[in-house]
């Protein structure tokens, strides 16, 4: 067949194309109902899948007043003003007033090594000219720049000797101030021969004055404070400068001691006095080691506070003894806090964390740092109910905003009407009306004061199905001074507001879900429909077009014919 007879009406001049497509228009109006259907259906869908979250926000905010602990939190708060006292109240703890008396705060024990441990700056000498500024074995590092004495700057390098620091100062101060060390009692001191020993100024850059302990005490002659050899924190205990030797170790350098019965190990050959208070420190042992670089010594102080003892044990000859903590220690013993609740008896603790343990009121928890009386008020938190409250009356005035503005009719007026997309479902306004009725039945088999939310003040918003706090005095009154029937109404098992919303929430989302099922399902088999009429349709027009093309093939056909009868005509007539 000649591809140029599928052009309408080329033979017939009769343009059948468009006459199919009519009539293929008019048998697909059944197809383009069923998808005017569909198209609904799915909007149906969607409105009832937004009503679902909304209900499911709705529940969620139902199941925050169902908790027991919403109503039993309470808040912990101090009469007295600017107070540094931190209060706290765990849920149902009695609510009331409480004054607390401190008359002793509680601290911790700690243990004191003896003084200098470290072995002096140059015990074999007073001579110290082989001893460098950056080698001082001292607990404060004597940095490079300039120092004053009476008024004069004296240089000082890390690579210089003390020996070099001391004619230095001669130097400065025109041979008036000289400076000495004393190996005996490892002190330096300076003597002025025309008078005092002023030292220091705003402008010195080197911390000399204040490594070497030397400070001004209005006389000609100055003297370290304190002996200056010091333990180095960072250097291996075999060469931390210890006055005493370590010789209770294995041939590894390896030893042991206990601090509270928990076993402390180190090596003096691999090991620092800073690792090893590191590692007492992340012990169980529950005290903290620390180097007082003033008094050269180590401290032992317990974590917690109380009067409790710190042990320690090692061999003789061990670290602990080279630390001076085994003999000649001073024992500080712990305070236990002492104070009274109401008025009562005295009261210890031996924390300043003042709780149940101590004062009986449970729950409650009161941490203190000064001596001094001041006054708890413990009240229900009423501001958290109120915000899980308001919480529920958004939750549902939003359910039954989108029941009422999916489900309306309405009129403009002139007689014309508009539905909205939901106006034909029954159910979803029954879900409206049972839900309104739901939340302001009366509770069954409360005997306290709150049985309805309108005992809360909550009300419908005057021409709407919404709710609101309507008296929010009454609503503040019922949750400070009738908390436990205001908590009984909601938490109740089974019967309370909050158990029978979470029923009822669940079955009309079930239902909700079901709905939309159905719909989902008669929108598959308006698919089918649609697609078998376009099958159908599509056979229709190809056997249409098939007997048009023929049509126009037998009209050619006829039209060659008379041509040719004409021709023959013609020649016959000549």
């Amino acid at each position: 067949m000649a591809t140029g007879l599928q052009v309408a009406g080329l033979a017939s001049n009769f343009d059948w194309k468009s006459f199919v497509d009519q009539i293929m228009k008019v048998e697909h109006a059944p197809a383009d109902r069923l998808a005017t259907e569909q198209t609904k259906n799915s909007q149906k869908v969607a409105l009832l899948t937004s009503l679902g979250t909304q209900l499911t926000a709705l529940q969620t905010s139902a199941a925050s007043l169902q908790s027991g602990a919403l109503f039993g939190k309470r808040t912990a708060t101090f009469s007295t003003s600017g107070s540094t006292w931190a209060p706290a109240a765990a849920t149902d703890t009695a609510a009331g007033t409480y004054t607390i008396v401190v008359s002793q705060l509680a601290t911790a024990a700690s243990l004191k090594g003896v003084n200098d441990i470290g072995r002096a700056l140059y015990p074999a000498s007073n001579d110290v000219s082989g001893l460098t500024i950056a080698s001082l074995p001292i607990g404060q590092a004597a940095t490079a720049g300039v120092f004053s004495v009476n008024g004069k700057q004296v240089p000082v390098a890390l690579t210089d000797s003390l020996q070099d620091v001391f004619a230095a100062i001669s130097t400065a101060t025109g041979g008036d101030v000289t400076a000495t060390y004393n190996r005996t009692t490892d002190k330096i001191t300076l003597t002025s021969a025309s008078g005092n020993v002023m030292l220091g100024a705003a402008n010195d850059t080197s911390t000399f004055i204040r490594a070497l302990k030397l400070g001004n005490n209005g006389t000609g002659t100055v003297t370290s404070s304190a002996q200056l050899g010091a333990v180095k924190s960072f250097a291996t205990l075999a060469n931390a400068n210890l006055t005493t030797a370590i010789t209770a170790v294995d041939g590894a350098g390896a030893g042991t001691f206990s601090i509270n019965g928990v076993a402390i190990a180190y090596n003096v050959n691999t090991d620092t006095l800073s690792s090893v208070m590191g590692r007492i420190n992340a012990s169980t042992a529950g005290v903290a080691a620390s180097y007082d670089t003033v008094n050269d010594r180590l401290v032992l102080a317990n974590k917690g506070t109380g009067d409790l003892g710190i042990s320690v044990n090692e061999t003789a000859g061990g670290l602990l003894g080279a630390l001076g903590l085994t003999s000649g220690v001073t024992f500080a013993r712990g305070l236990d806090a002492k104070f009274t609740l109401n008025g009562g008896d005295t009261l210890t603790s031996s924390s300043n964390t003042l709780d149940a343990t101590t004062h009986g009121v449970a729950g409650l928890s009161v941490t203190v740092n000064a001596v001094d009386t001041q006054t708890i008020n413990v009240a229900a938190d009423t501001s958290a109910m109120r915000k899980a409250i308001e919480s529920f009356i958004t939750g549902y005035n939003a359910v039954q905003q989108f029941i009422d503005n999916n489900t309306k009719v309405s009129s403009n007026g002139k007689g014309k009407v508009s539905a909205a997309v939901l106006a034909s479902n029954r159910e979803i306004q029954d879900w409206g009306r049972s839900l309104r009725h739901m939340v302001f039945d009366a509770v069954a088999g409360l005997t306290g004061s709150v049985k309805r939310l309108d005992d809360l003040g909550i009300d419908f918003k005057p021409g709407t199905n919404e709710i609101a706090i309507n008296d929010g005095a009454k609503l503040d009154a019922a949750l400070a001074g009738k908390t436990t029937d205001a908590g009984a109404f909601f938490t109740t098992a089974t019967t309370g507001f909050a158990a029978k919303l979470d029923i009822f929430i669940k079955k009309i989302a079930q239902q909700n879900t079901d709905q939309q099922d159905r719909l989902n399902k008669t929108n598959t088999s308006i698919d089918d429909q649609i697609a078998a009429i376009e099958r159908r349709l599509e056979q229709q027009r190809t056997v249409m077009e098939s007997a048009f093309i023929h049509m126009e093939s037998v009209q050619q056909k006829l039209k060659q014919q008379q041509s040719s009868l004409d021709g023959m005509l013609a020649r016959s007539s000549n």
